[in-house]
Order: structure tokens, then sequence, then C-alpha cells
């Protein structure tokens, strides 16, 4: 069944008590009498094809690659879209310059550089943002952060240190070398060093 074949009885047809199609439309308000013998409007043909207005159109959604529930990934994950993360991921997310979301049922045991991490599951590992660590009353963090904004919601756990930045870091001035040297020290203490 077409379009057509819906809309074409309603839109330009209607029918009486005894099943017959008549033409010309029919107002509430009218007598079904009056209405079939003098129609107060036109029959209008029905176009031929339907087509959706453009500009009222939904605009695709951001990119973003999800791991299932059932999903196991062991190794490194890096890419150019966000992730979000349902599954058991194990290894080392580096995605700079999108967003890992970890979901409720999500259990990553990985570190994770990124430009922003929102935790509704469990993380176990370090996490280096260049934007904001969000971590929901659910979710649970094991390791250390560095960040520029951090959220913690309450019921939310976070076990590790927290590192704050005031604004990015530059290469210039010897800070590089700041930034590998506390990467190390927060490397060494999740590994319980």
């Amino acid at each position: 069944m077409s379009l057509k074949d819906i809309i074409l009885p309603f839109a330009a047809h209607s029918v009486t008590s005894r099943g017959e199609l008549k033409e010309g439309r029919k107002t509430m308000l009218q007598s079904s009498e009056n209405a079939y013998n003098s129609p107060k409007y036109p029959a209008v043909p029905a176009p031929s094809t339907f087509t959706p207005n453009k500009s009222s159109s939904i605009s695709a959604p951001t990119e973003q690659a999800t791991i299932g529930r059932s999903l196991v990934i062991k190794g490194e994950i890096s890419g150019a879209e966000s992730i979000y993360v349902d599954g058991r991921i194990e290894g080392s997310i580096n995605l700079p310059e999108h967003r890992v979301t970890v979901g409720r049922n999500g259990n990553v045991a990985a570190n994770i550089n990124a430009k922003e991490v929102v935790i509704m599951g469990k993380v176990t590992g370090n996490v280096h943002c260049s934007d904001r660590v969000d971590i929901r009353s659910e979710g649970t963090l094991n390791g250390d952060v560095v960040t520029h904004r951090i959220s913690v919601e309450d019921g939310a756990v976070l076990a590790g240190s927290v590192q704050v930045q005031s604004k990015p870091e530059s290469k210039s001035n010897g800070k590089a070398s700041d930034h590998q040297n506390s990467e190390a020290k927060a490397s060494a203490a999740a590994a319980g060093n």
C-alpha cells in the first residue's frame, strides 16, 4: 500500500454511508446531504509522489562509535571520532580530540587520553583530558586524573589523585618535560610502586 492509497481517500474523496466513493471535501459542520450535492470546496488532485520538506529534516548526529555490552576489546584504541563504551576494554584509549563515554555497563581497564571523558560505569586507569572529566553518580574511577575541568556527582567514586590545570600546556619553557615526569609518576602510582 502506498502513501497515495492512504492519503487519497481522505484528502480528495469521501465515502457515503452506502460505501460509494464521492469527490469533494466534507467539512465537519456540514450535513451529509448538503456536502455531496454542492461541495463547498473543489476536489484537489492528490500529488503523484511524496516529497519531504528538506528544511525541516533532522541533521545527522555527530559520529560516535559504540562498543556494545557483549564486546571485549584488548589492545590500543585510537581514531578520529568519539566512542561510547558499554562493553569491556583492556589496554589504552587515545582519542585526543574527541569524547570517551563509559556507559553504565562499561568496564574499562585502560589509560584514557581524550578531550572529554564521561564516566557512568567503571574505569581502572589514568585519565588525561584536554577539556573535562565528568564522573556521574553511578561512575567509578580508580586512577589519576589530569584535566582542565572536573565534575564528580554525589555517589560517584574517585580513588586517585586529581591535577587540575589552569590553561593548555605549551611546549616552551620546559613544561612538556614536566608533564612527562608527572605522567610517569602517575603511572608508577597506579601500578602500585
